[in-house]
């Protein structure tokens, strides 16, 4: 309800929004995203675990997010595309408490960095549909390198 939104805003609570958890296991309603992101609730985007998500794939999960709040509230600029990356990312990083450590690209945070392979499900690309595209046509299968704290874990697909 509002007033449990309320609730968790003024307790500066955060939470772990996993929807397609939430959708396989069939628990009911829609999280009120867009009126915990107006109370200012910190929201991060998770996948919750292989028991109830079988792909694990947080760009699946942005993308899922995105249409579930755009078809719930039939409003096509719910849930915009930065947000759902923000959710993903820095915010994700601040609902566990560790958003001066990661969660973005900045001087004296851990350097975890994902890099992708542009495809066919990219194009075209321009710079006007890049955070769309990295958020509804990208999946796991685009990652080509991953680095972890500033060391490389996976290069061109090959764990290191």
């Amino acid at each position: 309800t509002k007033g449990e939104v309320r609730s968790i805003a003024q307790h500066k609570s955060a939470v772990a929004h996993c929807p397609v958890s939430n959708m396989k296991l069939s628990s009911g309603g829609v999280t009120p995203l867009m009126e915990m992101v107006e109370e200012n609730v910190v929201v991060g985007l998770g996948t919750d675990s292989v028991a109830s998500n079988n792909s694990m794939d947080m760009f699946k999960e942005m993308m899922v997010c995105g249409l579930l709040h755009r078809q719930h509230r039939w409003d096509p600029k719910a849930a915009p595309a930065q947000k759902l990356l923000d959710m993903a990312t820095i915010d994700g990083a601040k609902a566990i408490g560790l958003g001066n450590e990661i969660g973005s690209l900045d001087v004296g945070k851990k350097a975890d960095v994902v890099l992708l392979n542009i495809a066919e499900n990219h194009w075209p690309i321009s710079k006007e549909n890049v955070l769309s595209h990295l958020v509804y046509s990208t999946n796991g299968g685009n990652v080509s390198t991953v680095l972890v704290d500033g060391k490389v874990v996976v290069k061109n697909n090959q764990l290191q």
